[in-house]
């Protein structure tokens, strides 16, 4: 797939790593000159995958955006014209929303023309980058109203090492899986269990 990363900090660099390595096509839309982030994360997959975000949608049919929930409007913008993409939110409302929106996920649905799939957002960057456990594989989940961006999403986390990527429901799932999300921050770092914990669903 042609990939559009939008938001190269922990969770959008351990994915691209996860998807080069998979063989697709990503591009890191960010802005230049790079931040010391992008500049580490640009020795490991090379400069040439930076480019601008218009650029990197563009070159796109997938578009992952793993930003601060805020900055959602001025991505929006920078996009440009969507129609018809793949666009997954990533991201986690937990400290500020991007009013007058509950989330990124209903943000995007409103004032884009695209295909919105919520996923990636349930766990720590240290899980995307190695998604085993004692020999199995942790699961991860999705959210939204639109099959085909589901099953796209489905095939990523299958590509990024995850066991299973659940379905949580529809859109109005989506606020769920955002508790869901900071259910694992709060065993990981509230409750002191540390980041190396992980959710998998297992079934009798």
């Amino acid at each position: 797939m042609k990939i559009a990363i939008i938001g190269s900090g922990n969770v959008g660099g351990a994915l691209a790593l996860q998807w080069i390595k998979a063989g697709h096509h990503v591009l890191i839309g960010a802005k230049f000159p790079l931040s010391e982030k992008n500049i580490r994360l640009a020795t490991k997959i090379g400069e040439d995958k930076f480019t601008n975000i218009s650029f990197a949608v563009k070159q796109s049919d997938v578009i992952l955006i793993a930003t601060p929930p805020t900055a959602i409007f001025d991505i929006i913008e920078q996009m440009g014209d969507v129609s018809n993409k793949i666009l997954i939110d990533a991201t986690n409302t937990v400290r500020h929303k991007p009013a007058p929106y509950e989330t990124v996920y209903h943000a995007l649905t409103d004032k884009t023309a695209a295909n919105v799939v919520k996923c990636f957002n349930s766990t720590g960057f240290e899980n995307i980058l190695n998604p085993v456990y004692d020999g199995e594989k942790i699961d991860m989940f999705m959210a939204g109203d639109h099959a085909e961006a589901k099953q796209t999403a489905y095939q990523l986390a299958i590509d990024a090492g995850f066991g299973y990527c659940w379905d949580f429901g529809k859109g109005n799932k989506v606020l769920l899986l955002e508790q869901f999300a900071l259910s694992w921050i709060n065993l990981a770092t509230m409750q002191g269990q540390g980041r190396a914990i992980a959710f998998r669903v297992v079934k009798r």
